[in-house]
Protein backbone atom coordinates (compact mmCIF):
# COMPACT_ATOMS: atom_id res chain seq x y z
CA UNK A 1 0.00 0.00 0.00
CA UNK A 2 1.02 3.76 -0.77
CA UNK A 3 1.28 6.29 1.34
CA UNK A 4 -1.28 8.36 -0.53
CA UNK A 5 -3.45 5.22 -0.62
CA UNK A 6 -2.69 4.51 3.64
CA UNK A 7 -3.19 8.12 4.32
CA UNK A 8 -6.71 8.62 2.37
CA UNK A 9 -7.62 5.62 4.59
CA UNK A 10 -6.44 6.88 7.92
CA UNK A 11 -8.10 10.95 6.93
CA UNK A 12 -10.79 10.36 8.69
CA UNK A 13 -9.24 8.93 11.74
CA UNK A 14 -5.74 10.80 11.72
CA UNK A 15 -6.88 13.89 14.04
CA UNK A 16 -8.29 11.72 17.01
CA UNK A 17 -5.31 10.08 16.97
CA UNK A 18 -2.59 12.69 16.54
CA UNK A 19 -4.01 16.04 17.17
CA UNK A 20 -4.35 16.13 21.25
CA UNK A 21 -1.25 14.52 21.85
CA UNK A 22 1.04 16.71 18.97
CA UNK A 23 -0.63 20.20 19.89
CA UNK A 24 1.41 21.56 22.09
CA UNK A 25 4.81 20.45 20.69
CA UNK A 26 2.99 22.35 17.67
CA UNK A 27 2.47 25.49 19.28
CA UNK A 28 5.61 25.89 20.79
CA UNK A 29 7.47 24.71 17.79
CA UNK A 30 5.86 27.51 15.87
CA UNK A 31 6.62 30.39 18.40
CA UNK A 32 9.48 31.20 16.19
CA UNK A 33 7.59 32.62 13.59
CA UNK A 34 5.88 35.18 15.57
CA UNK A 35 6.84 38.24 14.32
CA UNK A 36 7.89 37.36 10.95
CA UNK A 37 7.73 38.30 7.67
CA UNK A 38 8.14 36.26 4.85
CA UNK A 39 7.00 32.95 2.97
CA UNK A 40 6.85 29.81 4.59
CA UNK A 41 6.50 26.34 2.95
CA UNK A 42 5.09 23.69 5.40
CA UNK A 43 5.66 20.26 2.93
CA UNK A 44 3.31 17.59 4.31
CA UNK A 45 0.49 19.54 5.90
CA UNK A 46 -1.70 16.54 6.00
CA UNK A 47 -4.89 17.70 7.72
CA UNK A 48 -3.58 21.26 8.86
CA UNK A 49 -2.84 20.80 12.74
CA UNK A 50 -0.18 23.29 12.36
CA UNK A 51 -2.90 26.33 10.79
CA UNK A 52 -4.24 27.26 14.29
CA UNK A 53 -1.13 27.77 15.52
CA UNK A 54 0.51 29.79 12.54
CA UNK A 55 0.77 33.73 13.62
CA UNK A 56 -0.26 36.20 10.92
CA UNK A 57 2.24 37.99 9.05
CA UNK A 58 4.10 35.22 6.92
CA UNK A 59 2.23 33.69 3.30
CA UNK A 60 2.01 30.38 4.10
CA UNK A 61 2.09 27.33 1.41
CA UNK A 62 1.10 23.86 2.51
CA UNK A 63 1.93 20.90 0.31
CA UNK A 64 0.31 17.54 0.69
CA UNK A 65 0.26 13.86 -1.43
CA UNK A 66 -3.09 13.13 0.00
CA UNK A 67 -6.35 14.90 -1.07
CA UNK A 68 -8.35 13.47 1.52
CA UNK A 69 -6.06 15.14 4.06
CA UNK A 70 -5.81 18.32 2.05
CA UNK A 71 -9.81 18.54 2.20
CA UNK A 72 -9.37 18.76 5.72
CA UNK A 73 -6.82 21.44 6.10
CA UNK A 74 -8.71 23.27 3.32
CA UNK A 75 -11.57 23.58 6.31
CA UNK A 76 -9.29 24.56 8.68
CA UNK A 77 -7.83 27.36 6.48
CA UNK A 78 -11.72 28.72 5.88
CA UNK A 79 -11.00 32.86 6.93
CA UNK A 80 -7.23 33.24 5.90
CA UNK A 81 -6.02 34.61 3.19
CA UNK A 82 -2.40 33.87 4.05
CA UNK A 83 -2.51 29.80 3.25
CA UNK A 84 -2.03 28.79 0.10
CA UNK A 85 -2.39 24.60 -0.27
CA UNK A 86 -1.35 22.48 -3.31
CA UNK A 87 -1.22 19.09 -3.75
CA UNK A 88 1.80 17.34 -4.52
CA UNK A 89 4.85 14.79 -3.44
CA UNK A 90 7.17 16.47 -0.86
CA UNK A 91 10.30 14.65 -2.25
CA UNK A 92 9.80 16.44 -5.47
CA UNK A 93 8.58 19.99 -4.19
CA UNK A 94 6.98 21.50 -7.51
CA UNK A 95 9.14 25.00 -6.52
CA UNK A 96 12.00 26.74 -7.62
CA UNK A 97 15.33 27.14 -5.75
CA UNK A 98 15.62 29.47 -3.29
CA UNK A 99 12.03 30.24 -2.88
CA UNK A 100 11.15 30.18 0.89
CA UNK A 101 12.25 31.83 3.79
CA UNK A 102 11.40 29.62 6.36
CA UNK A 103 10.08 25.47 6.12
CA UNK A 104 8.26 23.47 8.61
CA UNK A 105 8.71 19.83 8.82
CA UNK A 106 6.25 18.70 11.52
CA UNK A 107 6.05 14.63 11.18
CA UNK A 108 7.08 13.94 7.98
CA UNK A 109 10.27 13.95 7.51
CA UNK A 110 10.17 10.18 9.50
CA UNK A 111 7.02 9.95 6.94
CA UNK A 112 8.37 9.76 3.80
CA UNK A 113 10.09 6.66 1.90
CA UNK A 114 13.64 8.49 1.43
CA UNK A 115 13.71 11.28 4.14
CA UNK A 116 17.26 12.03 2.92
CA UNK A 117 15.62 13.23 -0.60
CA UNK A 118 13.34 15.31 1.46
CA UNK A 119 15.47 17.19 3.16
CA UNK A 120 17.83 17.52 0.23
CA UNK A 121 14.52 19.19 -1.30
CA UNK A 122 13.94 21.59 1.28
CA UNK A 123 17.71 22.30 1.23
CA UNK A 124 17.11 23.07 -2.69
CA UNK A 125 14.07 25.50 -1.86
CA UNK A 126 15.18 27.75 1.15
CA UNK A 127 16.84 30.59 1.05
CA UNK A 128 20.75 31.17 1.70
CA UNK A 129 20.46 32.05 5.74
CA UNK A 130 16.95 30.55 5.82
CA UNK A 131 15.40 28.53 8.69
CA UNK A 132 14.30 24.82 8.78
CA UNK A 133 11.46 24.17 11.95
CA UNK A 134 11.91 19.97 12.09
CA UNK A 135 9.75 18.08 14.81
CA UNK A 136 9.62 14.12 14.44
CA UNK A 137 10.83 10.99 16.21
CA UNK A 138 14.49 9.94 15.59
CA UNK A 139 16.79 7.64 16.70
CA UNK A 140 19.53 8.80 17.63
CA UNK A 141 23.64 7.19 16.03
CA UNK A 142 24.07 4.13 17.49
CA UNK A 143 21.06 3.76 19.31
CA UNK A 144 19.82 0.03 18.82
CA UNK A 145 15.94 0.39 19.95
CA UNK A 146 15.34 -3.03 18.51
CA UNK A 147 11.22 -2.39 19.10
CA UNK A 148 11.26 0.42 17.46
CA UNK A 149 13.51 -0.75 14.20
CA UNK A 150 11.36 -3.70 14.17
CA UNK A 151 7.97 -2.28 14.27
CA UNK A 152 9.10 -0.28 11.16
CA UNK A 153 9.25 -2.55 9.26
CA UNK A 154 5.72 -2.91 9.08
CA UNK A 155 4.66 0.75 10.11
CA UNK A 156 6.61 2.05 7.21
CA UNK A 157 4.18 0.97 5.15
CA UNK A 158 1.11 1.87 6.67
CA UNK A 159 1.67 5.53 8.41
CA UNK A 160 5.32 6.20 9.59
CA UNK A 161 8.75 5.22 10.04
CA UNK A 162 10.20 4.69 13.52
CA UNK A 163 13.88 3.92 12.61
CA UNK A 164 15.47 6.92 11.07
CA UNK A 165 18.37 8.44 12.33
CA UNK A 166 18.25 12.13 11.77
CA UNK A 167 21.89 12.73 11.80
CA UNK A 168 22.44 10.23 9.06
CA UNK A 169 19.58 12.22 7.06
CA UNK A 170 20.94 15.41 7.14
CA UNK A 171 24.30 13.85 6.52
CA UNK A 172 23.02 14.47 2.63
CA UNK A 173 22.47 18.30 2.75
CA UNK A 174 25.86 19.61 3.21
CA UNK A 175 24.36 23.20 2.92
CA UNK A 176 22.20 22.68 6.11
CA UNK A 177 23.75 23.69 9.62
CA UNK A 178 22.33 22.60 12.73
CA UNK A 179 21.15 25.73 14.84
CA UNK A 180 19.20 23.86 17.81
CA UNK A 181 18.72 20.46 18.82
CA UNK A 182 16.18 19.72 21.73
CA UNK A 183 13.98 16.23 23.01
CA UNK A 184 9.96 16.91 23.47
CA UNK A 185 8.39 14.25 24.01
CA UNK A 186 9.00 10.41 25.17
CA UNK A 187 12.60 10.97 26.47
CA UNK A 188 14.04 12.17 23.37
CA UNK A 189 12.60 10.19 20.85
CA UNK A 190 10.79 13.42 19.55
CA UNK A 191 13.25 15.99 18.94
CA UNK A 192 12.61 19.70 17.81
CA UNK A 193 15.61 20.68 15.43
CA UNK A 194 16.56 24.00 13.63
CA UNK A 195 18.79 24.10 10.66
CA UNK A 196 20.11 26.86 8.79
CA UNK A 197 20.64 27.30 5.46
CA UNK A 198 24.36 28.51 4.77
CA UNK A 199 24.91 31.96 3.61
CA UNK A 200 23.44 33.02 6.71
CA UNK A 201 24.49 30.92 9.57
CA UNK A 202 24.32 31.43 13.19
CA UNK A 203 26.96 32.28 15.36
CA UNK A 204 27.87 28.26 16.95
CA UNK A 205 27.97 29.89 20.51
CA UNK A 206 24.04 30.19 19.58
CA UNK A 207 23.79 26.23 19.25
CA UNK A 208 21.60 24.46 21.27
CA UNK A 209 21.54 21.03 21.61
CA UNK A 210 20.81 18.82 24.26
CA UNK A 211 20.83 15.32 25.43
CA UNK A 212 17.86 12.67 25.44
Amino acid sequence: MSLKQSYTLLAPLYDLVVARASEPMRRQSLLSLHGFRGRVLLPGIGSGLDIPHLPAGPHYVGLDLTPAMLARARRRAVGRNDITLHQGDAMALPYPAGSFDRVVLHLILAVVPQPERLLQEVERVVKPGGRIIILDKFLRPGQRAPLRRGLSCISRHIATRTDVVFEEVLGHCPQLQLHGDRPVLAGGWFRHIELVRQGGVADPAEIETSAA
